[in-house]
């Protein structure tokens, strides 16, 4: 599904946190939400799924005012994987994919052959059915994202938001994850502190300064030397990987 932000501001204890964010997000499309600690990029995100309520503007997913539709309804077309995560505990993988499907199951139901091969599928989806029967306390960074992941998609929502999805991750399980990701076909917007994995996986990257949208639009186009100077506080330049071959991008301090 698209999304829409329309002039989204955001204050929190009467502070702006969020000022005047115009941004869309094309059906099918992976954006990658960038900037330095404290710009608003998780608040931001955090609006996009109801868990904040913006004080101006509009959030659209799939022309609809998300303000409009209920917890419920929103679970069917937007899937959420956040930061912070003590979901699990006393329960097995399989068990914590299972809590996908609620937004599809009457509340008088028990669980359905549907709901068994949904949560079989995304379990095998994202690699995580060798997960299924250990207990979710006892799993790597790694194993638990990709167990948080096969639950959103246990949703089967049309949008995926992700909140810096491979914090906390070693660089392989940064990699898979990622990789993860790409193979998707469903409209994703992510939290990313990695300039060089937005560069190289998303097909859109904005640029949040001090709560408001500085740039957006395709990575190599934005991610320039000028802006991450001004933005970031670092010095970068595009190459492309020579281990890979996808873009790349290198930064170093400022020059004294």
């Amino acid at each position: 599904m698209r999304i829409d932000l329309e002039s989204v501001t955001i204050r929190l204890g009467g502070d702006p946190i969020v000022q005047e964010v115009d941004l869309s997000v094309p059906d099918g499309a992976f954006l990658a939400i960038v900037g330095p600690n404290g710009s608003g990029k998780t608040t931001l995100l955090r609006a996009i799924y109801q868990a904040v309520r913006p004080t101006g503007g509009a959030i659209m997913i799939g022309g609809r005012d998300v303000r409009a539709v209920s917890p419920r309804e929103a679970a069917r077309f937007r899937a959420v994987v956040p930061q912070f995560q003590d979901t699990g505990i006393g329960f097995t993988a399989e068990e914590v994919v299972s809590t996908g499907r609620p937004a599809h199951v009457p509340w008088w139901a028990t669980e359905r052959a549907t709901d068994r091969d949904v949560i079989t599928r995304a379990l095998r989806q994202t690699g995580a059915d060798t997960l299924a029967r250990r207990m979710f306390s006892t799993l790597s960074g790694g194993e638990r994202q990709r167990v948080l992941l096969a639950r959103a998609l246990a949703q089967e929502a049309s949008t995926l938001l992700l909140d810096e999805p491979t914090n906390h991750l070693d660089p392989r399980a940064q990699l898979d994850f990622l990789e993860l990701l790409g193979t998707l076909d469903m409209t994703r917007v992510a939290v990313l502190h990695d300039l060089d994995h937005a560069l190289a996986y998303a097909d859109a990257v904005a640029v949040l300064h001090s709560g408001r949208l500085v740039a957006s639009g395709p990575p190599q186009e934005i991610l320039t030397d000028e802006l991450t100077t001004t933005v970031f506080g670092v010095r970068s330049q595009l190459m492309q990987h020579p281990l890979t071959g996808r873009p790349h991008l290198l930064t170093a301090p400022p020059a004294n």
